[in-house]
Protein backbone atom coordinates (compact mmCIF):
# COMPACT_ATOMS: atom_id res chain seq x y z
CA UNK A 1 0.00 0.00 0.00
CA UNK A 2 1.43 3.33 -1.02
CA UNK A 3 1.81 6.55 1.66
CA UNK A 4 -1.17 8.18 -0.34
CA UNK A 5 -3.86 5.09 -0.31
CA UNK A 6 -2.93 4.92 4.03
CA UNK A 7 -4.24 8.33 3.67
CA UNK A 8 -6.91 7.35 2.05
CA UNK A 9 -8.09 4.54 4.08
CA UNK A 10 -7.66 6.88 6.59
CA UNK A 11 -10.10 9.87 5.25
CA UNK A 12 -12.36 7.09 4.63
CA UNK A 13 -12.53 5.87 8.30
CA UNK A 14 -13.15 9.45 9.42
CA UNK A 15 -15.36 9.85 6.90
CA UNK A 16 -17.60 7.09 8.18
CA UNK A 17 -16.93 7.76 11.64
CA UNK A 18 -18.17 11.33 11.60
CA UNK A 19 -21.08 11.21 9.12
CA UNK A 20 -22.50 13.26 6.52
CA UNK A 21 -23.31 16.07 7.98
CA UNK A 22 -20.15 16.70 10.04
CA UNK A 23 -18.72 20.31 9.79
CA UNK A 24 -15.10 20.87 7.70
CA UNK A 25 -12.75 23.33 7.50
CA UNK A 26 -13.85 24.27 3.88
CA UNK A 27 -16.26 26.56 4.27
CA UNK A 28 -19.64 25.23 4.56
CA UNK A 29 -18.87 21.99 2.93
CA UNK A 30 -20.42 19.23 4.92
CA UNK A 31 -18.41 15.63 4.77
CA UNK A 32 -21.01 14.78 2.25
CA UNK A 33 -19.50 17.80 0.44
CA UNK A 34 -15.97 16.94 0.77
CA UNK A 35 -16.70 13.60 -0.27
CA UNK A 36 -18.55 14.43 -3.51
CA UNK A 37 -15.61 16.49 -4.15
CA UNK A 38 -13.28 13.82 -3.98
CA UNK A 39 -15.31 11.99 -6.05
CA UNK A 40 -15.70 14.88 -8.88
CA UNK A 41 -12.24 15.29 -9.00
CA UNK A 42 -10.90 11.79 -9.85
CA UNK A 43 -14.23 10.41 -11.43
CA UNK A 44 -15.75 13.28 -13.41
CA UNK A 45 -12.94 14.40 -15.44
CA UNK A 46 -15.70 16.38 -17.53
CA UNK A 47 -16.32 18.51 -14.45
CA UNK A 48 -13.05 18.92 -12.41
CA UNK A 49 -11.45 21.52 -14.33
CA UNK A 50 -13.97 23.58 -12.23
CA UNK A 51 -12.34 23.28 -9.12
CA UNK A 52 -9.29 25.02 -10.16
CA UNK A 53 -10.96 27.25 -12.99
CA UNK A 54 -13.63 29.60 -12.37
CA UNK A 55 -15.08 29.71 -15.14
CA UNK A 56 -16.05 26.52 -14.83
CA UNK A 57 -17.02 26.53 -11.44
CA UNK A 58 -20.80 26.82 -11.63
CA UNK A 59 -20.98 23.30 -13.47
CA UNK A 60 -18.73 22.06 -11.55
CA UNK A 61 -20.47 22.49 -8.14
CA UNK A 62 -24.04 21.21 -9.78
CA UNK A 63 -22.19 17.93 -10.20
CA UNK A 64 -20.56 17.82 -6.82
CA UNK A 65 -24.55 18.41 -5.44
CA UNK A 66 -25.57 15.29 -7.39
CA UNK A 67 -22.90 13.78 -6.24
CA UNK A 68 -23.56 14.49 -2.53
CA UNK A 69 -26.98 13.89 -2.37
CA UNK A 70 -26.31 10.32 -3.63
CA UNK A 71 -26.29 7.51 -0.45
CA UNK A 72 -23.37 8.61 1.92
CA UNK A 73 -22.17 5.18 2.39
CA UNK A 74 -22.01 4.87 -1.90
CA UNK A 75 -20.14 7.97 -2.15
CA UNK A 76 -17.18 7.03 -0.06
CA UNK A 77 -17.22 3.73 -1.02
CA UNK A 78 -16.21 5.55 -4.33
CA UNK A 79 -13.72 7.52 -2.49
CA UNK A 80 -12.23 4.49 -0.52
CA UNK A 81 -11.63 2.61 -4.47
CA UNK A 82 -9.88 5.50 -5.52
CA UNK A 83 -9.66 6.94 -8.94
CA UNK A 84 -11.38 4.41 -11.82
CA UNK A 85 -8.66 3.14 -14.18
CA UNK A 86 -9.46 5.13 -17.38
CA UNK A 87 -8.49 8.18 -14.94
CA UNK A 88 -5.12 9.97 -15.19
CA UNK A 89 -5.23 9.74 -11.20
CA UNK A 90 -4.90 6.24 -11.10
CA UNK A 91 -1.49 6.08 -12.52
CA UNK A 92 -0.52 9.68 -10.69
CA UNK A 93 -2.15 8.88 -7.13
CA UNK A 94 0.92 7.94 -5.39
CA UNK A 95 2.23 11.10 -6.90
CA UNK A 96 0.00 13.49 -6.34
CA UNK A 97 -2.74 12.26 -3.90
CA UNK A 98 -0.77 11.90 -0.55
CA UNK A 99 -1.45 15.79 0.29
CA UNK A 100 -4.66 16.27 -1.07
CA UNK A 101 -5.83 13.04 1.17
CA UNK A 102 -3.56 14.37 3.56
CA UNK A 103 -5.30 18.15 3.80
CA UNK A 104 -8.65 16.37 3.58
CA UNK A 105 -8.13 13.95 6.10
CA UNK A 106 -7.39 16.93 8.61
CA UNK A 107 -10.39 19.00 7.30
CA UNK A 108 -12.24 16.13 9.03
CA UNK A 109 -10.40 15.83 12.05
CA UNK A 110 -9.72 19.64 12.75
CA UNK A 111 -13.04 21.25 12.33
CA UNK A 112 -14.85 21.22 15.78
CA UNK A 113 -11.56 22.98 17.18
CA UNK A 114 -10.68 20.15 19.56
CA UNK A 115 -7.86 18.27 17.81
CA UNK A 116 -4.27 16.98 18.05
CA UNK A 117 -1.79 16.67 15.87
CA UNK A 118 -1.51 13.72 14.35
CA UNK A 119 2.71 12.43 14.43
CA UNK A 120 3.04 11.58 10.80
CA UNK A 121 6.03 8.60 9.64
CA UNK A 122 9.02 10.86 8.63
CA UNK A 123 8.51 9.31 5.05
CA UNK A 124 4.83 11.26 4.70
CA UNK A 125 7.07 14.53 6.08
CA UNK A 126 9.85 13.74 3.59
CA UNK A 127 7.15 13.60 0.61
CA UNK A 128 4.69 16.32 1.53
CA UNK A 129 7.85 18.52 1.45
CA UNK A 130 8.14 19.60 -2.37
CA UNK A 131 4.06 20.25 -2.42
CA UNK A 132 4.63 22.44 0.56
CA UNK A 133 7.30 24.52 -1.55
CA UNK A 134 4.84 24.32 -4.62
CA UNK A 135 1.62 25.48 -2.91
CA UNK A 136 3.52 28.50 -0.60
CA UNK A 137 5.12 29.55 -3.80
CA UNK A 138 1.98 29.77 -5.76
CA UNK A 139 -0.46 31.30 -2.43
CA UNK A 140 2.04 33.85 -1.66
CA UNK A 141 2.71 35.88 -4.76
CA UNK A 142 1.00 38.80 -3.45
CA UNK A 143 2.36 38.86 0.02
CA UNK A 144 3.71 42.69 0.61
CA UNK A 145 7.23 40.95 2.14
CA UNK A 146 9.13 37.86 2.29
CA UNK A 147 7.95 34.52 3.48
CA UNK A 148 9.91 32.06 4.65
CA UNK A 149 9.16 28.40 5.57
CA UNK A 150 11.00 26.35 8.03
CA UNK A 151 11.19 23.34 9.73
CA UNK A 152 12.19 21.91 12.99
CA UNK A 153 14.96 19.90 11.54
CA UNK A 154 16.57 22.70 9.24
CA UNK A 155 14.71 22.53 5.95
CA UNK A 156 13.79 25.42 4.61
CA UNK A 157 12.43 27.83 1.80
CA UNK A 158 11.27 30.85 0.15
CA UNK A 159 7.28 31.41 -0.50
CA UNK A 160 8.34 35.19 -1.61
CA UNK A 161 11.31 36.43 -2.01
CA UNK A 162 12.57 40.09 -1.11
CA UNK A 163 14.59 42.54 0.66
CA UNK A 164 14.41 42.38 4.79
CA UNK A 165 13.55 39.63 7.29
CA UNK A 166 10.14 39.18 6.51
CA UNK A 167 8.40 36.63 7.91
CA UNK A 168 9.22 32.46 8.72
CA UNK A 169 6.35 30.47 9.15
CA UNK A 170 7.89 27.06 11.13
CA UNK A 171 6.34 23.89 11.19
CA UNK A 172 6.40 19.95 10.52
CA UNK A 173 5.91 20.14 6.65
CA UNK A 174 2.18 18.48 7.00
CA UNK A 175 1.63 21.63 8.84
CA UNK A 176 3.23 23.93 6.76
CA UNK A 177 1.13 22.53 3.97
CA UNK A 178 -2.29 23.05 5.68
CA UNK A 179 -0.64 26.39 6.18
CA UNK A 180 -0.16 26.78 2.81
CA UNK A 181 -3.60 26.08 1.26
CA UNK A 182 -5.30 28.17 4.08
CA UNK A 183 -6.56 26.37 6.91
CA UNK A 184 -6.35 28.10 10.51
CA UNK A 185 -6.16 24.97 12.18
CA UNK A 186 -2.54 25.03 12.46
CA UNK A 187 0.75 23.84 14.87
CA UNK A 188 2.90 26.30 13.40
CA UNK A 189 4.92 29.31 14.87
CA UNK A 190 5.46 33.00 13.01
CA UNK A 191 8.64 34.41 13.60
CA UNK A 192 8.70 38.13 12.55
CA UNK A 193 7.57 41.69 13.76
CA UNK A 194 4.22 41.80 14.79
CA UNK A 195 2.87 43.95 12.08
CA UNK A 196 4.55 41.63 9.57
CA UNK A 197 3.07 38.56 10.92
CA UNK A 198 -0.76 40.62 10.85
CA UNK A 199 0.20 41.04 7.58
CA UNK A 200 0.81 37.38 6.37
CA UNK A 201 -2.01 36.11 8.31
CA UNK A 202 -3.92 38.42 6.64
CA UNK A 203 -3.46 36.72 3.31
CA UNK A 204 -6.35 34.87 1.77
CA UNK A 205 -4.46 31.54 1.20
CA UNK A 206 -7.42 29.42 0.85
CA UNK A 207 -7.80 26.79 -2.24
Amino acid sequence: MSLAQDERSQLVQTLLDVGPDAPTLCGEWTAADLAAHLVVRERRLDASPGILLSPFAGYTERVQRSVANRPFAAVVEDVRTGPPMWSPFALLDPLINLGEMFVHHEDLRRATGSWTRRLLPAAVEKRLWPQVRFIGRAGHRSAPIPVHARTPDGRSATFKGGSGAGVTVVGEPSELLLYAFGRDQLDVEFEGSAGDIAAVKALDLSF
